[in-house]
């Protein structure tokens, strides 16, 4: 695994070096937007809004949008010194609490926690101690940029942390639309939901349960490949041909511009040997 951050885990007095490394991985089918007459794949540039013009990353800044259509800005020195007064590669907990007291909506992203370099000893420490206790500590640490509550239990024989969202960022249900407030059913329908539920339970196997879709979509493309149905994108020859053209054009102005000088050249010769002469004539009749 690729280690993605490098700190600390401190309870107490007791430090303890880590490593995190990521628990899930994305495994959603990443399409390709191509264009359909030459099968190339779109570009989307970055545009300004109000003069139309592409912007290079030096020409972006950060800005807070705090009323409709006005922004506080921040430079990339305020967003680096903001970055460092917050960058603390310390996980920090400080309380111990049960899993069940957690509802999941608060849970955020999943990291495996390694011991670092001569750390294997309080790791050990510490997990052993939270599957005793059957407790997980509540946390606080920095992580791109970004200060986050998280939590650290035991999952097989690792330490697992999961980043969770702070109170102010579940939003309240009251602001479900249609959500009912009456609680009287009828008994008999619930018995049978009851029912119902209790014939379904089982123990939770995450290996029985699949992508169906991906793996119908994957299927589908190893179908097109083994039956050579292969696109490649059409060689962009036009502006080639263009530039062909073009020089083919150039060089034949070239060589009947040289013609005209020739021919223009010849003319002036002619002209003024027929001056020459015409001068000749009329002295011999003077003389």
């Amino acid at each position: 695994m690729h280690t993605m951050w490098k700190g600390s885990i401190s309870f107490g007095l007791v430090n303890i070096p880590i490593k995190l490394f990521a628990a899930t991985e994305d495994k959603d089918i990443k399409w390709r937007s191509l264009h359909k007459q030459c099968l190339s794949p779109i570009q989307y540039e970055k545009k300004c809004t109000n003069c139309h013009q592409e912007v290079s990353s030096d020409d972006i800044i950060k800005g807070y949008e705090y009323v409709k259509g006005k922004y506080v800005t921040f430079n990339d020195e305020e967003m680096n010194q903001l970055k460092e007064e917050q960058e603390d590669k310390a996980v920090e907990i400080v309380d111990f609490v049960r899993l069940k007291e957690i509802d999941p909506i608060y849970f955020n992203r999943s990291y495996f926690v390694g011991p670092g370099d001569n750390g294997v000893k309080a790791y050990t420490l510490l997990r052993e101690a939270l599957r005793e206790t059957e407790k997980i500590g509540i946390a606080h640490m920095t992580i791109r940029s970004k200060k986050q509550l998280a939590i650290l239990r035991v999952y097989d024989n690792c330490i697992l942390m999961e980043s969770i969202h702070y109170p102010d960022e579940v939003r309240n249900t009251i602001h479900v639309p249609g959500v009912p407030t009456e609680t009287e059913v009828n008994q008999k329908e619930l018995q049978t939901a009851i029912s119902l539920i209790d014939e379904l339970t089982t123990t939770f196997t995450p290996e029985k349960y699949e992508d169906t879709y991906r793996v119908a979509v994957m299927e589908k493309i190893k179908e097109k490949v083994d039956q050579n149905e292969l696109t490649t994108p059409v060689a962009n020859t036009a502006s080639r041909e263009d530039v062909i053209d073009l020089v083919s054009a150039l060089q034949a102005s070239i060589e009947r511009t040289k013609k005209q000088e020739v021919v223009k050249e010849e003319k002036t010769v002619g002209v003024e040997a027929k001056k020459r002469k015409t001068s000749r004539k009329k002295a011999s009749q003077i003389t």
